[in-house]
């Protein structure tokens, strides 16, 4: 008897009594591991994950979060060998498992990434600006995101059992949740090593990540207001889910990734001899064979020009002649077996039920499996009838792939909204023009959209890979959920509140130096000051500077910016914006520039930029300004030896009136 996988509950390893129920080789049938969660306490892993993991998670900020998530995605590439030799015995190639292994460890990378780059070195989000809420300036609100005192649990289907984990834990762990793993039993030996590894690592704080290996039981029964579900499977299970009382009346949040009737749209601008046509066949046959077809992102629907659909079936037909189906450990294969026998059974269902309104073009479905033993089955398409109803409304989850052929660019767009909502769409076009068209067209019914076209082919990545960057996820039949996105996945999991309050609470509040807080004029020149030493609200009011004409005139010499607003009287004075000569608003904020920076060598290193500039009145010869610049966030940068700083820029004329606004970004060293 081969070994029970093991759930990781409450800070330990926990093995059910039973004997639990076997999990095959996909290829040869071979017993690989047995499964059972009998006797686990899932009210025990819920409670340790919000009264340990949780506070520890919270305890981080988003920076020190990310650096978690990068050394973990390094730790991960060490054991890449070993969760590839036993992805195979899910039935993965080595193409395949690069998508799931390797592609959920980058997703890792990408989010730590994301996290350094987009979010602040605290545990709160700033959403949006300041909205004024009186005439007097000391009435504000602020949007803002916080973290949840709850757990994420994340039900995974079985095809992608290592990215389907990451990519999930990446932004609940950025959000500040801990995360329990409930992988598909098919798969969960491969799951269960990954959360081996990770768990002997010790590198994320304890009770962040916990795995039940087995059945759920009760688990959604111990859920309460501030959790939430991500679950990836099926429409029948995903209403199951919908229909539990804590996620109808307890709050429980359901993020829902269900079946998807994907399509791929070749342009009607596309002949048989332009570059698309060829795209196009090559992204449908990756996507029926990459992973068996077994990909919620695979295409199911090949909507085609009518007049070209037999030219497409005949290029479909020689691409998948040359795709060796077989054991995915023969590098020479190109496409294994499905992850299970019953999954296999289940495609063959499918295809009973699309041939209603179909014929079989390519491949035999008497013939579906090519090998007496495993779970194989060779690449079917199909061509369905004009009118028919069955390829939009059945998902055959495995190498099957049906043509349909439309007149027009409406017709096309009107039958991929008869998959009523799927993650994913593309289209295969060199026209702008029918590319604007059928995009707008599939937009409302498609959570992304791949033009593809010869100039982008060489970089794109495919139809059917979802990237971390991106929302991943589709309306209506796909489920409405929105995972990943970069950090629009990190606020999925939060709590976003308006906070209304001074100045001055709002500054204390956000972290973040408010407009109409309290200033600190200490006497020392801010840029005087390490990251150590500095606070926000530190300010420093410069003099005045006159702006003469010959200013301006040089200005307009020396950079060639001779715009009439700047070099012509009578133009100038005949703009109703300027009525008679200004200054260049660059020229206003390079003066500025010279008016509050202390030229001598310290803490701050560097100047990298200048946010949300915005000129607000014209300065004309003879105007007097000065500058107030104010430390409005401090963001010390993990690993590093300096920080960056952002300054609150006010420059204002003679009559006290802002002419300029802006933040200035600097490096400033944390010792000096």
């Amino acid at each position: 008897m081969s070994a029970l996988l093991e759930s990781y509950a409450a800070g330990r390893w926990f093995r059910a009594a039973d004997d639990g129920e076997p999990l095959l080789d996909a290829a040869t049938e071979e017993e690989v591991a047995r499964i059972s969660s009998r006797g686990l306490d899932v009210a025990a892993m819920v409670r340790h994950a919000k009264d340990t993991g949780g506070p520890a998670l919270r305890s981080l900020t988003f920076h020190e979060r990310a650096g978690l998530l990068k050394t973990l995605a390094k730790h991960l590439l060490e054991h890449k060998d070993e969760l590839y030799a036993l992805s195979a015995r899910t039935g993965a190639t080595s193409r395949d498992t690069w998508v799931d292994v390797d592609g959920g460890i980058g997703t890792l990378f990408s989010y730590a990434s994301k996290g350094v780059r987009e979010l602040p070195n605290d545990t709160v989000i700033l959403d949006g600006g300041l909205e004024h809420l009186g005439k007097g300036g000391t009435f504000l609100g602020q949007h803002l995101y916080t973290s949840k005192p709850g757990v994420a649990v994340q039900i995974n289907a079985f095809n992608f059992p290592v990215w389907g984990m990451l990519e999930k834990l990446a932004p609940a762990f950025l959000a500040g949740l801990p995360t329990i793993v409930k992988p598909a039993s098919q798969t969960a030996y491969l799951t269960e090593l990954a959360v081996r590894r990770i768990i002997e690592s010790g590198i994320l704080p304890e009770g962040t990540l916990q795995l039940v290996a087995g059945s759920a039981g009760g688990l959604l029964d111990e859920l309460t207001v501030q959790d939430s579900v991500d679950f990836t499977g099926s429409a029948h299970t995903a209403g199951i889910l919908r229909r539990h009382p804590n996620v109808l009346d307890g709050g429980v949040v359901l993020g829902v990734e269900a079946d998807s009737l994907n399509c791929s749209i070749l342009g009607p601008d596309v002949r048989p001899d332009d570059p698309e046509f060829g795209l196009f066949v090559k992204g449908v046959v990756t996507e029926m064979t990459v992973k068996a077809g077994q990909k919620c992102t695979a295409i199911r629907r090949v909507i085609v020009p009518s007049a070209t659909a037999g030219q497409v079936v005949e290029a479909l037909a020689a691409r998948l002649a040359e795709v060796t189906v077989g054991d995915p450990r023969d590098p020479d294969v190109r496409m294994g077996p499905l992850a299970s026998l019953s999954q296999r059974d289940e495609v063959r269902k499918a295809v009973e039920a699309l041939r209603a309104g179909t014929e079989v073009v390519v491949g035999d479905p008497g013939k579906a499996s090519p090998f007496e033993r495993g779970a194989f089955m060779a690449p079917l398409v199909l061509r369905a009838r004009p009118g028919v109803t069955e390829p939009h409304e059945v998902e055959p989850f495995g190498p099957v792939a049906t043509v349909l052929g439309y007149d027009g660019v409406e017709e096309a767009v009107a039958l991929a909204a008869r998959g009523r909502g799927s993650l994913v769409a593309s289209v295969a076009t060199h026209d702008p023009r029918v590319a604007r068209s059928i995009v707008l067209g599939l937009a409302p019914w498609h959570g992304r959209v791949l033009v593809l076209d010869r100039d982008d082919a060489k970089e794109s990545t495919g139809h059917g890979s979802p990237l971390p960057v991106l929302v991943h996820g589709g309306p209506g039949r796909a489920g409405g959920g929105e995972e990943l996105g970069g950090v629009r996945g990190v606020m999925h999991h939060m709590q976003r509140t308006a906070v209304q309050g001074s100045p001055d609470q709002l500054t204390a509040i956000t972290g973040r130096w408010t407009t109409g807080a309290a200033r600190a004029e200490s006497g020392v020149h801010p840029f005087r000051k390490s990251l150590a030493e500095l606070r926000i609200g530190d300010t420093i009011a410069s003099e005045k500077r006159t702006v003469s004409r010959a200013d301006i005139d040089h200005f307009s010499e020396f950079t060639g910016d001779t715009f009439y607003a700047h070099t012509d009287e009578e133009a100038a004075a005949r703009n109703p914006l300027f009525g008679g000569i200004v200054a260049h608003g660059y020229l206003v904020v390079s003066l500025a520039a010279g008016l509050f920076v202390d030229p001598d060598p310290g803490p701050v290193l560097a100047n990298f930029g200048v946010d949300a500039l915005r000129f607000l009145t014209p300065v004309k010869a003879g105007d007097a300004i000065d500058v107030t610049l104010t430390v409005k966030q401090i963001t010390p940068r993990v690993g590093a030896d300096y920080g960056e700083v952002r300054w609150d820029a006010v420059v204002s004329n003679q009559e006290g009136k802002p002419v300029a606004t802006y933040d200035v970004l600097t490096l400033v060293a944390k010792t000096w």
